[in-house]
């Protein structure tokens, strides 16, 4: 009998074993699962008996592909509130995962994009494998990278991170690591053997850790290290169009395939995601960043560009969205600054940081 259940839980010995199970939506995040998470991780922090928790994905594509970007985008079209409640809940998983006392360990095996990044890259210890394909794809869609994941592109060495917000590219198991995202690789078929040695009660000076460590090894050779030259050099600009001329400019063939990959993004959401990156490099928390992407995203989810991406490259397939404004010289600065406002009258911030977020941050990068 199939479990249709959407997240699974198994204790086996003192780990707590979380599944994300809805393989064939490539285990992409309901509201209810995001609950389901949120309380297990609350009962196991609580639990003296367990001392890890492990993240997995049912099937063999992915860990998560995302949220649940049907519904959001039918929320959207309908001018509903639920996209809200479901952000407001999902960043404070990711806030509970960041600062979650025991190890827990995310198996970020094949597809990790978006929602995914949000309950794997913020745990403790993160394995990829040959198969992962991590990505923060939102641009895509007319949406802003969020779950935490501007702060963590923006803590990435040089300018990777403002590369791979705006283009919206999937790196490997070895660029995963070089821009923070992962810790260690372990190859696919050994991480049944992971799983297991984990549920095993850890001898005296043994850490999760060191089991994780047992099965790591060098992961194939990555792509973003040879080109820090022009990817750091372009990428430093203040604006988009600024970036863009660079990569035109630079003479390399691969800049000029991702200044091709830029202008096909919506305009206003690759400048937006630019600010959004420089503003959390300057914010002292993932809480006040947490904050600052609630507000991006309950502006984003108003704006026409997000349900016209989804129908264009989830819905329809047609890869022909029609944004927007359509051109980057079009994209006002106020409509950009308008999505850092505070929220408005009947709207509730998310709140999650100690003190307001510093909205009127300048640019900079992570320290």
């Amino acid at each position: 009998m199939i479990d249709d259940r959407p997240v699974l839980l198994e204790t086996r010995g003192t780990c707590m074993h979380l599944t994300l199970n809805r393989p064939r939506a490539l285990n992409a995040l309901s509201h209810t699962m995001v609950r389901l998470l949120d309380e297990a991780l609350a009962r196991a922090e609580q639990d003296e008996a367990i001392h890890a928790v492990l993240l997995s994905g049912a099937g063999d594509r992915g860990l998560c592909a995302g949220g649940d970007i049907r519904a959001l985008h039918d929320d959207a079209r309908a001018s509903g509130r639920a996209s809200l409640e479901f952000w407001r809940d999902e960043y404070r998983l990711n806030a509970r995962i960041a600062r979650f006392p025991k190890p827990y360990v995310a198996l970020m095996d094949g597809i990790v994009m978006g929602g995914g990044v949000g309950v794997s890259a913020h745990a403790g210890i993160r394995v990829v494998t040959e198969r992962s394909r991590v990505a923060m794809p939102e641009t895509a869609i007319g949406f802003v990278p969020d779950v935490g994941g501007t702060r963590l592109l923006a803590a990435a060495p040089g300018e990777l991170g403002t590369h791979l917000a705006l283009t919206g590219r999937s790196v490997g198991a070895a660029d995963a690591a070089l821009c923070g995202l992962a810790d260690h690789h372990v190859p696919a078929r050994l991480l049944p053997a992971l799983t297991e040695a984990l549920g095993e009660t850890a001898g005296p000076g043994v850490t999760v850790e060191d089991i994780v460590q047992r099965f790591a090894t060098q992961p194939p050779v990555g792509e973003l290290a040879a080109q820090r030259d022009w990817i750091d050099a372009c990428y430093a600009a203040d604006t988009v169009e600024d970036i863009v001329r660079k990569l035109r400019e630079s003479g390399v063939p691969a800049a000029d395939t991702a200044a091709d990959e830029l202008l096909t993004k919506s305009p206003l959401a690759l400048k937006v995601t630019l600010a959004a990156v420089r503003r959390a490099a300057r914010l002292d928390s993932l809480e006040a960043v947490l904050d600052q992407e609630f507000r991006v995203s309950s502006r984003a989810i108003e704006h026409p560009d997000f349900v016209e991406g989804v129908r264009a490259r989830i819905i329809d397939k047609d890869h022909a969205p029609q944004w927007k404004p359509g051109s980057l010289a079009e994209v006002d600065d106020q409509e950009v600054a308008r999505f850092f406002a505070p929220l408005g009258p009947g709207e509730q911030e998310l709140g999650l940081a100690p003190e307001p977020a510093d909205t009127s941050a300048g640019e900079g990068r992570a320290g």
